[in-house]
């Protein structure tokens, strides 16, 4: 049988069975390369004619011990991880540029290293000078991390299996090449051949590896999204160039939860672990203002109050604004529509802006009630009561649901000092001493008792 070829275009990924000039998905030119089979087509029990060994398989109901882990002694690092760094797992490391990523891995390698885990850090970016005065600035001079310049990753490889780490940084997977794909450094084939290589050597040699990918406007890692597949865990380094804080957050983790986040807060030493990111959210918040309302979140594991800001004008525009940061854009539209459609309160003819602080990102449904109490209490210029906290998701019917987590939600505002609760009459959770806790099942409810309208 006569192999079959198959071309992938180097820029977006897209595969074809013929060449062409022009990639029909994105429109590049002189972009289409021929991506050899791993073998030819064979019959049903064999893979170009040589057949297979046969694979031991095992009931659901065997047992396995747990994966050893090894804690770097950052605790917000580790809690991410869930609980420390396996052997033999790959990790992708993303953020927008100069957010820290590098600081946030050089300071974890010194620690690993420090632990005594044998630790080599490759930059692709950057000349290994330019990686010491930034170790020399954190502090970090005298670690025994060993450190490495280079993009070709057949030497890297090579280098690798001499040196048999157990704990290997590559920054970053976008700056890597490979001998063997015939496009640029960064493309879309040398993105997700040189990931499979690293992953596929980390499992085989039994070694963690940790890679930095760049994101794009979107958000979202440059490269193929086959990459994130390829590795265990993905981590995202966020924060507002603005804000001091940064905050990793777990995306996928196969060894642990995912939306498991730590908070970092950046200082001129480097990056500082923040024990309670609640009380650091918060730390700003003086009297209760019109606009201004605390929510009770959770991010994974762990309770978090953050405060919602809004603020509601009359607009001189055609079209009013609707302007978000830090929560989805889309749901202000339904809450905005929700609030008109069951509470004849209109927004329109008013631009309406809001705003997570601190640059945290809130993406449960749970903070629809904080959003909704946000913008009545900056449209009536009412100030919600001092010490309340704010719950609940809302639907389109305009009933108030509950939630999970409550009293997790509820020991965390006790912790803080708060006193009451705004949140769902469904939920089911024990009364705090020192919290009260005020219910309501729709939202029409809630804004007649809270701001006497509706």
């Amino acid at each position: 049988m006569a192999k079959k070829l198959r071309y992938t275009c180097s820029a977006c990924g897209a595969a074809t069975q013929k060449w062409s000039g022009r990639c029909d998905s994105c429109g590049e030119w002189n972009c289409i390369v021929e991506e050899s089979p791993l073998s030819a087509q064979g019959g049903k029990q064999s893979i170009g004619g040589a057949r297979g060994g046969r694979i031991a398989l095992s009931d659901l109901s065997a047992s396995e011990a747990p994966p050893p882990r090894t804690r770097s002694g950052m605790d917000e690092f580790d809690r991410v991880l869930g609980g420390g760094l396996v052997p033999s797992s790959a990790l992708l490391v993303g953020g927008d540029p100069g957010i820290g990523k590098s600081t946030l891995l050089l300071q974890a390698a010194a620690k690993f290293a420090a632990g005594g885990l044998k630790t080599v850090y490759f930059s692709g970016e950057e000349a290994s000078a330019q990686v010491r005065m930034r170790a020399q600035r954190l502090g970090l001079a005298d670690a025994p991390v060993k450190l490495g310049a280079e993009t070709n990753l057949r030497d890297i490889l090579t280098t690798l299996e001499e040196e048999k780490p157990q704990l290997a940084i590559i920054d970053s997977i976008q700056t890597m090449w490979v001998d063997t794909v015939e496009s640029a450094p960064g493309s879309v084939s040398q993105v997700r051949a040189a990931a499979h290589e690293l992953t596929q050597f980390a499992k085989r040699r039994g070694i963690s590896v940790i890679l930095v990918g760049h994101v794009t406007k979107d958000g979202q890692i440059a490269g193929p999204r086959v990459v994130e597949h390829m590795v265990d865990t993905v981590l995202y380094f966020e924060g507002e160039r603005g804000h001091q804080f940064r905050i990793l957050r777990a995306v996928k983790n196969r060894f642990g939860p995912a939306d498991e986040i730590g908070v970092f807060e950046m200082t001129g030493g480097g990056l500082a672990e923040v024990s309670n990111p609640s009380a650091l959210f918060l730390s700003e918040r003086g009297t209760p203002a019109p606009g201004s309302v605390v929510f009770s979140g959770i991010e994974g594991t762990r309770p978090v109050l953050v405060e919602f800001q809004a603020l509601v004008a009359p607009t001189p525009h055609s079209q009013p604004r609707r302007t978000v940061v830090g929560w989805d854009g889309s749901r202000l539209a339904m809450i905005l529509a929700v609030l008109e459609a069951r509470c004849g309160i209109p927004f329109t003819g008013l631009d309406v802006y809001l705003n997570v602080a601190g640059g945290m990102k809130v993406t449960e449904p749970a903070a629809d009630l904080a959003v909704a109490a946000a913008l009545l209490s900056a449209r009536e210029d009412v100030s919600l009561p001092e010490g309340a906290i704010v719950f609940g998701e809302i639907s389109l019917s305009g009933a108030v649901r509950s939630v999970s987590q409550t009293e997790n939600r509820l020991k965390e505002a006790q912790k803080l000092g708060f006193s009451s609760a705004i949140m769902p009459k469904g939920d089911k959770a024990p009364q705090l001493r020192g919290v009260t806790a005020r219910r309501f099942e729709d939202l029409t409810t809630f804004v007649g008792d809270i701001f006497g309208a509706g």
